[in-house]
């Protein structure tokens, strides 16, 4: 084979006009010398200095490559790969961007590559994103590589994944890239690029391979997605029944993308999340304001299409391009008319969000553009639905006087539609038959009849290609046929002789797309933040409040809210620090999935600038969220429910932090009891340990008893009433402690309903091992000391909000002495128990002999009559309150704790440090 010639090592200041082009002549060539390129040495660029975010990226001169790529259509997915040959590091991404491309130069700055590879065909025609890196390549300090599109293929990527990557985090890896088409297709073109052309190969399980969501938003990994059901209703997907169908309110295209970009990606910055808050406040107490603009933006076409439509060159130049070119010319016109209502409609914005939108849709911004476009096209020309409004419109889109040519061919163009209507009407008085001429873009003009017209008589034989439609009958003439041929023929004239005029105008507009982008965008955004408060006007929704706390006041699941047809029963909500790990235990539909997926859809909701439903919200900025709230198995992956439960559980704990939320429903079930169990309580600790925001929802209420001591972990239960006979009454409120009907399985067995004996057997049975296992885990030494721990560090958060927290003088007085008070009757409780210890091991031996004396009396007898039994838990759950008005949540009496342990939580917190 041939040897390549030598790729060039560095660029000067100025920008280059072509880039170095590489084709590899046989995917198994590994003999191809190729220099290792390396940084330039030469003077440094003169052109811009560098800025911080490019600076950052490359505290050191090192050697990274990166490929990337994009989708194809309105809305861009990008897929990065950046592979650090220096440190041995490979980092996938894919962004769902902006036609600005702005988090994918974000990326790039911030990796600061010394070499990006790219598609050929990207580079001619020049693609928008790579014309954005072309001007950017000067601050970045990189070279740009041209690779051939094969190069960019999934199964090499995922070959290169397995290959490479360590073992450990295969699964990991797997599941993160699971859907990210983009980013194994950039890892196979760069780690291709890197061992045949630098000739730099990695050891097997090597490469430190890792998936890095967009900075500035949530990352939320497809298996969420799907169980939340985010953009599509998992029983029926064509259903609105889906949180983006909930939200879409939206009057545009651009606008719903924008839409489903956020929902798939929620912001993290706090200042930008209020400043969305103010803009929808706004727009829903401006109820002019609110009208004005969405009645200004009904009247806007798809802007995204049309734009990047006028920047695509076509490679083989047609009539149907050129149809096409004009077409979109007309409704960039619509567009560009469109948008000064908008900025009539936010005149008087006071919102920092709402005032940019309107300085972008500013007369000022659009006059150019707008100039360009009247000294081409009539003033009069509108974009059109109707197929013969819209050819007419094309055909008189350019102005008069403009080719004088042009002018004779709209002549005869007129000339042979006028032909084409008189012959209609002759055949109308020849026959004595009512007839319309209609039009169809595939067949031109044809005639349509009434069957009524022909109830008497035959039709007769000058119309051929009968058609009958219901009432109708549809034909042609061969007449009509040669003026058709006609009228096609005179059009192509006119939309050839109009190409010239309309391409110099493409071409001018062209140095305005900027411009037009930005505007496209700022109609997209207020297009959603209307959608939202659109949602306020509707529904009883509240502006959410960015804090360190999660405290939700009467919450609601809102898709749930939505289909329902009686009211939905609200729920409060807390979570700290101390409250992080939350176990949610309940009868089977008692609301406990409903409870914990609300919470993470309304989390979603608040970190993308819309209202929740809820009549108070406080919101933690969150960066990650995990659910795990599906039972399905795995065929395509070949793994049972269990086993597809694990992979994802193994993701969630690789990737879980101080930052991420999650959601994990009945976690164990798939497999048996013991196991299960055994399972739960090892995952459960390891969330604790992460100190993330989980809600853990589980039939295995031994999870409660166990765990309930533990720091950091709160048991709420969704309440139930049972009645004298035996029926369960579901009351779908959350309320403290954990679930009190611990035998609910024997309570739904009743309506079966079983044999008598059996279920008394049962019962008895159930509570007598129920008490005895409850009172070894109450007094175990272990849990003693892990409530007083407890105990102590809920004193340090209540009194740290409370210093934070606007009660002063008498109110904080009464308040800490009731929290010494509660927190005196709380350790001395302990302290009993603890003496009770030994009292009770002498109780267990004489309940052991009982039961076995009974079960020998049942063997005898064969039936029997047992007093009754109460249930060994009869304490008053407390409802969880939070004060909107007060910044340090108030919680029930049985979390607050005294001041005067402040010297014991210094003493925890020094541990704690």
């Amino acid at each position: 084979m041939s040897r390549q010639s030598r790729p060039p090592t560095s660029y000067s200041t100025s920008r280059p006009t072509s880039y170095p082009s590489y084709t590899y002549g046989d995917y198994n060539t590994t003999t191809t010398s190729w220099p290792r390129t390396r940084r330039s040495t030469g003077r440094p660029s003169t052109v811009r200095p560098r800025t911080g975010a490019s600076t950052i990226a490359r505290v050191e001169a090192q050697q990274v490559v990166c490929a990337i790529t994009e989708s194809r259509g309105i809305s861009p997915t990008v897929g990065l790969a950046f592979v650090n040959l220096d440190t041995g590091e490979a980092v996938l991404c894919q962004i769902c961007d902006s036609q600005t491309y702005v988090r994918t130069m974000h990326k790039l700055r911030v990796y600061g590559p010394s070499e990006i590879l790219i598609m050929t065909s990207a580079a001619s025609p020049k693609s928008k994103l790579f014309s954005i890196i072309e001007e950017n390549l000067d601050i970045m300090e990189s070279r740009l590589t041209l690779l051939d599109r094969r190069f960019w293929a999934e199964g090499a990527g995922s070959d290169y994944i397995q290959t490479s990557a360590f073992a450990e985090d295969m699964e990991t890896i797997k599941i993160s890239l699971s859907g990210n088409y983009y980013a194994v297709c950039c890892i196979a073109a760069v780690l291709k690029y890197i061992e045949l052309g630098l000739q730099v190969t990695f050891p097997l399980h090597s490469l430190r391979i890792k998936y890095e969501p967009s900075e500035g938003s949530m990352m939320i990994d497809v298996a969420t997605i799907h169980s939340l059901e985010l953009v599509q209703n998992l029983q029926h997907p064509k259903s609105r029944n889906c949180l983006f169908g909930l939200l879409n309110e939206t009057q545009t295209p651009m606008g719903a993308r924008l839409l489903r970009s956020n929902v798939l990606q929620p912001l993290t910055d706090a200042e930008t999340l209020n400043t969305r808050y103010d803009a929808v406040d706004e727009l829903q107490i401006k109820e002019d304001m609110f009208y004005a603009t969405r009645a200004a933006l009904k009247n806007f076409l798809d802007a995204d299409r049309i734009l990047t439509a006028l920047i695509i060159i076509p490679t083989k130049p047609s009539i149907q391009t050129t149809e096409q070119s004009i077409n979109q010319v007309i409704m960039l016109k619509q567009f560009v008319t469109s948008v000064k209502p908008v900025y009539e409609a936010l005149t008087g914005a006071r919102s920092w969000m709402l005032n940019n939108i309107r300085e972008l849709c500013a007369p000022e911004n659009i006059v150019p553009v707008q100039e360009v476009i009247d000294s081409v096209i009539n003033e009069d020309t509108t974009y059109a639905k109707q197929p013969l409004e819209l050819r007419n419109q094309r055909t008189y889109a350019v102005r008069s006087g403009v080719n004088g040519l042009l002018d004779v061919a709209r002549t005869t163009y007129k000339e042979a539609m006028e032909d084409a209507y008189q012959h209609s009407t002759e055949l109308s008085q020849e026959y004595d038959i009512q007839l319309d001429l209609k039009y169809e873009a595939a067949r031109h003009f044809y005639i349509r009849i009434p069957v009524a017209e022909l109830e008497n008589r035959s039709l007769p034989p000058v119309f051929t290609n009968v058609f009958r439609k219901k009432n109708h009958i549809e034909c042609q003439t061969v007449e009509l046929m040669k003026r058709n041929q006609k009228i096609t023929i005179s059009h192509q004239e006119v939309v050839l002789m109009s190409d010239e005029a309309v391409q110099a105008l493409i071409q001018e507009v062209r140095g305005h797309m900027s411009v037009l982008f930005k505007i496209c965008e700022a109609i997209a955004m207020l297009d959603m933040l209307s959608a939202f408060a659109h949602l306020v006007t509707v529904n009883d929704y509240v502006r959410p409040c960015i804090s360190d706390t999660l405290g939700l006041k009467d919450a609601r699941h809102p898709i749930l809210e939505k289909i329902m047809q009686t009211k939905f029963v609200p729920n409060d909500v807390y979570s700290t620090q101390q409250t992080r790990f939350q176990i949610i235990t309940g009868c089977n539909m008692s609301g406990k999935s409903t409870f914990i997926r609300s919470v993470a859809l309304l989390s979603i909701m608040a970190q993308i600038g819309s209202f929740v439903p809820a009549r108070a919200a406080y919101f933690p900025i969150l960066h990650q969220l995990f659910a795990r709230v599906g039972m399905d198995d795995s065929i395509e992956s070949n793994a049972s429910t269990f086993a597809a439960e694990m992979r994802e559980i193994a993701f969630i704990l690789r990737n879980i932090d101080r930052r991420s939320m999650a959601v994990i429903d009945e976690l164990g079930r798939g497999t048996s009891t013991r196991d299960g169990l055994a399972i739960a309580l090892a995952i459960a600790e390891q969330l604790v340990d992460s100190r993330a925001l989980v809600w853990f929802a589980t039939h295995f209420k031994d999870v409660a008893t166990i765990l309930s001591e533990r720091n950091g972990v709160c048991c709420l239960q969704l309440a139930v009433e049972i009645s004298d006979n035996d029926t369960m009454t579901m009351l779908y409120k959350a309320v403290e402690g954990a679930v009190e009907e611990s035998h609910y399985g024997l309570a739904l067995a009743r309506v079966v309903p079983l044999p008598p004996q059996v279920l008394e057997d049962a019962t008895y049975f159930a509570h007598k091992l129920h008490h005895r296992l409850l009172k070894k885990k109450k007094t175990s030494p272990n849990v003693i000391n892990e409530r007083r721990r407890k105990l102590i560090l809920d004193l340090k958060e209540h009194l740290v909000q409370a210093y934070n927290g606007t009660m002063e003088g008498e109110l904080l007085a009464s308040w800490l002495k009731e929290l010494q008070r509660e927190f005196v009757n709380r350790m001395t409780a302990i302290d009993e128990d603890t003496a009770r210890a030994q009292e009770d091991s002498e109780e267990e031996m004489n309940e052991d002999q009982e039961m076995r004396d009974r079960s020998v009396v049942d063997e005898e007898e064969g039936d029997g009559s047992y007093e009754e039994r109460p249930s060994t838990h009869t304490s008053q759950p407390s409802v969880i309150t939070i004060d909107s008005g007060i910044t340090s949540t108030s919680r029930s009496s049985s979390t607050r704790l005294p001041s005067q342990a402040m010297s014991s939580v210094r003493a925890v917190s020094e541990n704690e440090r």
